[in-house]
C-alpha cells in the first residue's frame, strides 16, 4: 500500500556550516569573558591556565618616568627668564664698500642691575654698535659694553635695569663626563627664542680653531643642541646653575657643541660688578709655545712646557723681575703654563698690586723669581 510521509526538506551542508560558527562564537564569549568573569570561582572552580605565576627566579622590572626630563623642565623653569636676545649691528666690507649687518647672539642676566654675560663675537669683539637686549616680556633696552677678550670669547655688557631676573652660576671646576646639561638660547634668531635644548656633558678640556689665527682653550663639549643663535646663552647643569656660556658648534659634525667654563670669568664678572671695570693684569713679554719655539729655531732649552720670552717690555712688571729673552715660564704659582692663551686666563685671577712666583728655566736649569703686576704704563 502507498503511503505519503509528508517529510520536511533536506537541509544543505551550508546550514550546518553556519550553526557551527554560531555555536563557536557564543562559546568563545562565554569561555573568555562570562566564565573567568562571572564563573570561575565563583560557581565553578578556576582552571589553572588563568592563575598568574611568576616563573622562579626572575627579576620584576619597574618602569618609571626618566628622571632627565624631570630635571629639564626644572632647570628650563628656573632659568629661561634670565636668558635674553642681543642684537649688533656689525660694518661687514663687501669688496670696495661696506654694510652693516644686524648679528643676533644670547646672553644671560648674572645681576639683577642689569650685568649680562655673552660671547665677544656677539658685540662685533667690541665694535658692534646699536646693541638692544631684549627681554623675556619683551622688554628692549640698549646695552653698553663693559668688557669683552675676544681671545676668550667673552664679553659683559651692561643695561640699565633693576631687579631683573638672574641666573645663578655654579662650580665648572666640578663637571664629570655623562652629567646633565641644558642649553637655553635664541638658535637661528629671534623667532626661536629661548630655545631649550638637553643633552650630557660629552668632554672636558677641549680646544678647537675657530679661525686661521685664534684657538679657544679647555672648552666643554655637550650633545645639547647648539645652533647659531645659542652664541652667549648659558649651559646649566641639573642644579639650575650656569656652568658654561655657549660659543662654537662644530659645523661638520652632529652633537658637537661647546662652552666656556664659568669659572674662567667668575672673578672678571665680581670685579666688573664691584668695581665698573675689570683691569687686566699683565707681566710684560712677547712669547710663544716652547715646543713651538724650539722646532722654529733647532733649539733645546731643557723644558717639556711652558712658554719662552721672545722680547720683555721696557718697565714692565717682567723687566722689574729681571726675566730675559729665552727664559721659559712653566709655571706661575704652581700652576702649570701650556701656552700663551693658557698663561692669559691664569693672569684673570690676580689683582693689580698681587704677588707672585714664576718657576722658569733659564739656561736648562729651573728656578723661581717673584713678580708684581701692575697696570698698563
Amino acid at each position: 500500500m502507498y503511503q505519503n510521509y509528508n517529510r520536511p526538506p533536506r537541509r544543505g551542508i551550508f546550514s550546518y556550516v553556519i550553526v557551527a560558527i554560531i555555536a563557536g562564537l557564543i562559546g568563545g564569549i562565554i569561555s573568555t569573558y562570562i566564565a573567568p568573569k562571572y564563573l570561575y570561582g565563583k560557581l565553578i572552580p578556576t582552571p589553572e591556565i588563568f592563575i598568574s605565576q611568576s616563573p622562579g627566579g626572575s627579576t620584576q622590572i619597574n618602569i618609571s618616568p626618566q628622571e632627565d626630563i624631570t630635571y629639564t623642565q626644572a632647570v628650563a623653569k628656573k632659568a629661561t627668564s634670565s636668558v635674553v636676545g642681543i642684537t649688533a649691528v656689525q660694518m661687514q666690507r663687501e669688496f670696495f664698500w661696506t654694510r652693516p649687518v644686524e648679528g643676533v647672539g644670547s646672553g644671560v642676566v648674572v645681576n639683577s642691575n642689569g650685568y649680562i654675560l655673552t660671547n665677544s663675537h656677539v658685540i662685533g669683539d667690541g665694535e658692534g654698535q646699536d646693541i638692544k637686549v631684549l627681554f623675556e616680556n619683551k622688554d628692549e633696552l640698549d646695552g653698553q659694553v663693559l668688557w669683552f677678550d675676544s681671545t676668550l670669547d667673552l664679553a659683559v655688557v651692561k643695561v640699565d635695569g633693576r631687579n631683573l631676573d638672574t641666573a645663578v652660576l655654579g662650580n665648572s671646576d666640578l663637571l664629570e663626563v655623562g652629567q646633565l646639561a641644558v642649553a637655553i638660547g635664541n638658535p637661528l634668531g629671534l623667532d626661536f627664542q629661548r630655545s631649550v635644548t638637553s643633552g650630557v656633558i660629552s668632554g672636558l678640556h677641549r680646544s678647537i680653531q675657530i679661525d686661521q689665527y685664534n684657538v679657544i682653550e679647555d672648552l666643554i663639549q655637550t650633545d645639547a643642541s647648539i645652533n647659531p643663535g645659542n652664541s652667549g646663552g648659558p649651559l646649566l647643569n641639573a642644579k639650575g646653575e650656569v656652568i658654561g656660556i655657549n660659543t662654537a658648534k662644530i659645523q661638520t659634525g652632529e652633537g658637537l657643541g661647546f662652552a666656556i667654563p664659568i669659572n674662567i670669568v667668575k672673578p672678571i664678572v665680581e670685579e666688573i660688578i664691584q668695581e665698573g671695570g675689570f683691569n687686566n693684569v699683565y707681566i710684560g713679554f712677547t712669547g710663544s709655545e716652547v715646543e713651538v719655539y724650539e722646532r722654529q729655531f733647532g733649539l733645546d732649552l731643557g723644558a717639556d712646557i711652558g712658554v719662552v720670552v721672545i722680547e720683555v717690555i721696557p718697565n714692565s712688571p717682567a723687566a722689574k723681575a729681571r726675566l730675559r729673552a729665552q727664559d721659559v715660564i712653566t709655571h706661575l704659582d704652581g700652576e702649570p703654563i701650556e701656552s700663551m692663551i693658557n698663561l692669559k686666563k691664569i693672569l684673570y685671577n690676580y689683582r693689580i698690586g698681587d704677588t707672585a712666583t714664576l718657576t722658569i728655566v733659564r739656561d736648562g736649569s729651573p728656578s723661581n723669581i717673584d713678580i708684581t703686576f701692575t697696570d698698563f704704563q
